[in-house]
């Protein structure tokens, strides 16, 4: 690698940004929660709760304390010695519970993990094992794009492959977009590659351009985890999904992961693509035509206006086929399913299909 590559944003940099990602996530939550809250209880008696509550408390404060002319001296140094106790922190941004509606799955899918979530009420529709660790195999790309996009500024500055970059796929036995030494890339083709042909290549040299090494976008990532809240039950170690004991997390996890890619407007695209012509280079005259296959296969099995709007696969023997996925439905709510341990690629696109068309489509998609 490059000894004096230098990161393209300082740390001050990287920290307001996560600030502000941080903040607008918090506001997304309490505006979820306000709608949910409405769902609940008519505005105007919501309304009328709140006046009767504070008139009960107002008359009850008003009839246990004494006026406050009569508060003596002594009582002062003692109520300003009272303890102050913080309001407990928010949970998470990206989060779904359970539910008395929450179906648990069996032999009805074959994948052996799955979850599907609303993500707009923030609910868990049906599960099966969505809490039990799988290596995400390349479903782990969505977080790779998803801290790359984070950090790229310069969608057209390039990248130059390295011999590094490409012993590292080879020895790894990689799937890759083809990318050779010397090639030199624009970043948002390095995008497109590390989703549609699932290209480690692409993903490497990402990482190497954001954060100096794989190491250290390593590192990145784990802290988008934990920004996440999801630190507990995920961690990752390395950017392309290669199997590793200390490579995991949830099809629960991996579904939130995806639900915060998809509100980044870049990734979006990226997930989105069913295809993408990369640019004449002079090791590839005629460019090349990268494509997702889950999307492109899975799109034809929804007819009325349910649509996937994202996809990305994975497989290791030791997870299976798996594969993370999200639905928009007509009035725009977004649904993600995440499967592991399916015993093929079909089988995997046969489960989502399955189960978006039970618990997400609308009636009239029907």
């Amino acid at each position: 690698m490059d000894d004096q590559y230098t990161p393209i944003i300082s740390e001050e940099e990287r920290q307001a940004r996560r600030a502000q990602r941080a903040a607008q996530r918090q506001k997304k939550l309490r505006e979820r929660r306000r709608r949910q809250m409405r769902q609940l209880i008519p505005a105007g008696a919501l309304a009328l709760v709140v006046v009767v509550l504070l008139s009960a408390w107002g008359l009850h404060q008003g009839s246990d304390l004494p006026a406050e002319e009569e508060v003596s001296p002594e009582a002062e140094p003692a109520m300003s010695q009272m303890s102050y106790e913080a309001p407990p922190e928010e949970p998470a941004p990206y989060t779904a519970e359970a539910t008395a509606s929450t179906v648990t799955l069996g032999d009805e899918i074959d994948s052996s993990y799955a979850v599907v979530i609303d993500g707009d009420a923030g609910t868990i529709l049906a599960e099966k094992a969505a809490d039990t660790r799988i290596n995400p195999a390349s479903m782990t790309k969505v977080l790779t794009l998803l801290v790359a996009a984070e950090h790229i500024t310069n969608l057209d500055d390039t990248f130059t492959m390295t011999i590094d970059i490409t012993d590292y796929c080879y020895v790894n036995d990689c799937s890759v977009v083809g990318l050779e030494i010397g090639e030199i890339v624009p970043i948002r083709e390095l995008l497109y590659g590390t989703i549609l042909p699932s290209g480690a290549d692409a993903a490497l040299a990402l990482a190497t351009y954001v954060a100096g090494s794989h190491e250290a976008f390593v590192e990145l990532m784990n802290e988008k985890l934990e920004e996440l809240g999801l630190s507990d039950t995920a961690h990752f170690t390395n950017c392309v999904g290669l199997y590793d004991e200390n490579h995991y997390c949830t099809v629960y996890d991996m579904a939130l992961i995806l639900h915060a890619a998809m509100e980044n407007e870049l990734c979006r695209e990226v997930l989105n693509a069913r295809t993408y012509e990369t640019a004449p280079t002079p090791e590839h005259p005629d460019g090349q035509v990268l494509s997702n296959w889950f999307l492109r296969r899975i799109e034809d099995r929804f007819t009325g206006e349910f649509q996937i709007v994202g996809g990305k696969t994975g497989y290791v023997v030791q997870a299976g086929s798996c594969a993370a996925s999200c639905g928009e439905a007509p009035d725009g709510s977004l649904y993600f399913c995440v499967t592991g341990d399916a015993s093929s690629s079909w089988q995997a696109i046969y489960d989502h299909t399955a189960l978006y068309q039970t618990y997400c489509e609308q009636p009239e998609n029907e």
